[in-house]
């Protein structure tokens, strides 16, 4: 029987308007879902609020056995969520396996987390044995994005879940089948107790909700800088916790002693993968000047060899730009570098949703494509003379999220790297990637730093009680 059939994709009744789930490479609509609204948000925080305390009670062990099936679920079903992610995100087949493997790691790693010693004894001036205790910090919420919907929502859901909390997780309703109803459908076969998973797809209304709802004390987003910053502003005026990951710009760095024969590949997929709708892409190509020309024409021959088309029919490196407002995002960026004095190296041109790899060369501080986060497979590319210039042009713009550097020297791109603050920082490989054990997070305007992955879940998704227990009442002077 199927995961995911459309007259059980939602349990909970929504009292928003239908919205129809589409497929972004032919515009085929796969089905329908109901939106919510700030009341559905309100009731859907009171259930599970009421889920959570007997869920923070039970062993850890039930806890984690949840988690470990929930793990083996998204291999069980694996094709079935495949297809999903391929024609709702418009992924490649492969970018959808590695979202369905992280998706289990992330559950596996979770699980591990229930089991994880919760505090410390401290000494104690007065006759008392005193300790910290991490607690769950009650009902999480989730508010996760179109472009790796399964990642982005599971590793926030998995872990608070582990940790004995509640969730209400709102999904891009562009993703709301792959990135919010299949994690229902999953957990809900693991075993989950009805009620601490709510999954309710829904736009900025919904998502203003459920900073709002006091029955929410911490808010898991991950999106755009422009939307965390309003969600960081509404969670600070209702005191509660958000830990933000948002956007970037992030830059490759090309030493003159990099091998161009290895680094054309890696440079293509830090810029073409999942066609630059990811965060951490590689929207800055800083290459040293004795390998400038070179390595533009050796990108430029690259992104044209790639074939762009429907990743769910045919054999394909790019699938489609996820909806029309951002393909014209795209293009209206590589458009205005051009006026503005870039070179058109490779692309630069579309059939319906499919945006060819774009190589843009001669880009300068001022590139609209070069200083803004594109979110689409557009590489800008510039030359720079000394590791200090591209130290400095690398630190350069608001964002601090990811960071690569190509060298035959280890060392030298280690010493690099501590002069140009970012989250993350990959030597020899690009600026995209994710493992469920390490943790995960920008500064700057990149988010509110790690708070994915490994030890980080910990301190994002519990909070810390001091506690004192005496043999007898004390006493004091009055």
């Amino acid at each position: 029987m199927p995961l995911l059939e459309p007259k059980t994709w939602q349990s909970r009744t929504l009292s928003g308007p239908e919205h129809a789930v589409t497929e972004p490479a032919t515009g085929d609509t796969l089905g329908t879902v109901a939106l919510a609204t700030a009341e559905d948000v309100a009731a859907a925080a009171a259930t599970a609020r009421g889920a959570q305390t007997e869920w923070s009670r039970l062993p850890h062990f039930v806890r984690a056995g949840v988690l470990r099936k929930a793990g083996d679920l998204f291999t069980t079903h694996a094709d079935e969520l495949r297809e999903w992610l391929v024609r709702e995100s418009g992924s490649i087949p492969g970018k959808a396996d590695f979202e369905l493997h992280v998706a289990a790691q992330e559950c596996y790693e979770a699980a591990a987390l229930a089991s994880r010693p919760a505090g410390q004894v401290l000494p104690s001036e007065a006759a008392r044995l005193s300790y910290t205790r991490r607690v769950p910090a009650g009902v999480v919420g989730v508010i996760a994005p179109f472009n790796a919907p399964l990642i982005l929502s599971i590793r926030s859901v998995a872990p608070a879940l582990a940790l004995g909390n509640a969730v209400v997780l709102k999904p891009d309703p562009r993703t709301a089948v792959c990135g919010g109803l299949s994690l229902a459908a999953i957990f809900a076969e693991a075993g989950l107790p009805e009620g601490l998973l709510q999954v309710l797809p829904g736009g900025p209304d919904a998502g203003q909700a459920l900073v709002a709802d006091p029955r929410i004390p911490v808010i898991s987003f991950t999106g755009s800088t422009a939307a965390g910053r309003a969600v960081g502003e509404a969670a600070g005026r209702h005191l509660k916790r958000a830990h933000l990951e948002l956007g970037g710009n992030s830059a490759l760095i090309v030493l003159e002693d990099a091998d161009l024969d290895a680094v054309i590949s890696t440079a293509a997929w830090g810029s073409f993968f999942h066609q630059g709708q990811i965060c951490m892409t590689t929207g800055r190509h800083l290459v040293h000047e004795s390998l400038y020309d070179d390595y533009v024409e050796r990108l430029a021959a690259r992104a044209d060899s790639l074939a762009v088309g429907d990743p769910h029919r045919e054999q394909v490196h790019l699938g489609p730009i996820i909806d029309d407002g951002q393909l014209a995002k795209v293009r209206g960026l590589v458009e205005a570098s051009t006026a503005d004095g870039a070179r058109l190296a490779a692309g630069g041109t579309h059939d319906r949703r499919f945006y060819r790899p774009t190589v843009l060369a001669d880009v300068g501080d001022r590139t609209p494509a070069y200083a803004e986060e594109v979110f689409g497979p557009v590489a800008p590319v510039r030359s720079f003379r000394t590791p200090d210039e591209a130290a400095t042009l690398a630190a350069a713009g608001p964002y601090g999220l990811s960071l690569g550097i190509v060298t035959r020297d280890a060392a030298r791109g280690l010493d690099l790297a501590e002069r140009i603050p970012t989250g993350i920082v990959h030597i020899n490989d690009q600026t995209v990637n994710d493992e469920a054990v390490a943790p995960f997070g920008g500064i700057a305007a990149s988010g509110t730093g790690a708070r994915f992955g490994g030890e980080a879940n910990l301190e994002a998704f519990t909070e810390t009680r001091w506690t004192t227990v005496r043999g007898d009442v004390a006493t004091y002077p009055f």
